[in-house]
């Protein structure tokens, strides 16, 4: 590293993730709009309890299996045994109030025939709600600082980064204890990252990159904490405890209290309406701290 340097590592996208649904399947995509809570789409949906409350795979393993596919009109879902079911994107239903963790949310309900689908497939009484744009959800301050992130049904964040490299060195460590490895798609991200040592993402301040739309600056604020799901197999919807297991032997982080964490939440400085693409290369500079 250089400290004079611009950037101090040059990184380039090597994938791009959207969860449409919260806690059901992702799609990788291509390219990605950047809009204000993130990528267009991310986490714009989410499924609820009858009380309102947000439910994940958590509790319901088996929201892995609902894959999601995005085209120009619709969303559809697919689930094991059931049939296709398509979300129209320019549709929202009546106004809800919802929550995600301890925040209350405003949020439209997507009707009767779609919370029965997921009702049939999870096997308890659900509905599925839409993201209110009108509604402002911000980010903890006290780790964004003087940027005023929103995010939509995200767990707080707009954007959540790993790097290749890093899952690598899991998966050395997974495998050395007798397990199968892992995808990146236990870890949920937004942006997987190629050019950084293993877990490099810890430790940078900001991306930038240049896009034909305009500049785009991302910057790291907080570690991501893990829970049981990277634990929950997303082509089966089984549980295990490999992932933990590894996590726990050299990811317990001091910023969060000894939270095993992988990736980094960011959010966005610059570049809203411009196109994330896979393969674009950037600079990152690091955090001295």
């Amino acid at each position: 590293m250089t400290g004079n340097a611009a950037f101090d590592v040059e990184v380039s996208i090597a994938a791009l993730y959207v969860h449409p649904i919260k806690s059901c399947g992702g799609i990788a995509a291509d390219d990605a709009l950047l809009i204000e809570t993130g990528l267009e789409f991310d986490r714009a949906w989410m499924v609820v309890d009858a009380q309102g409350r947000f439910v994940t795979q958590r509790q319901l393993p088996r929201m892995a299996l609902i894959q999601t596919t995005l085209n120009t009109r619709d969303m559809v879902l697919r689930a094991p045994g059931m049939l296709a079911w398509s979300v129209p994107l320019d549709e929202v239903g009546a106004d809800v109030r919802v929550t995600v963790w301890n925040d209350d949310v405003a949020a439209f309900d997507m009707g009767d025939a779609v919370a029965q689908w997921f009702s049939d497939f999870l096997g308890q009484p659900l509905r599925l709600v839409r993201f209110d744009p009108s509604h402002k959800r911000l980010a903890s301050a006290q780790w964004t600082g003087s940027v005023e992130a929103e995010a939509a049904f995200s767990d707080e964040y707009p954007l959540l980064v790993t790097s290749r490299a890093g899952l690598d060195e899991l998966n050395r460590r997974i495998t050395a204890s007798g397990a199968a490895p892992v995808t990146m798609q236990r870890f949920r991200p937004n942006l997987v990252l190629d050019g950084l040592e293993a877990h490099g993402e810890d430790h940078l301040d900001e991306i930038r990159f240049d896009t034909p739309e305009g500049p785009v600056r991302l910057k790291l604020v907080k570690p991501c904490s893990r829970c049981s799901i990277p634990d929950i197999d997303p082509l089966t919807a089984e549980t295990g405890h490999a992932v933990v297991d590894a996590l726990a032997a050299y990811r317990a982080d001091a910023r969060l209290n000894g939270a095993l964490t992988f990736g980094m939440n960011a959010v966005i400085v610059e570049g809203f309406d411009c196109l994330l693409r896979t393969g674009l290369v950037g600079g990152a500079t690091y955090r001295f701290d």
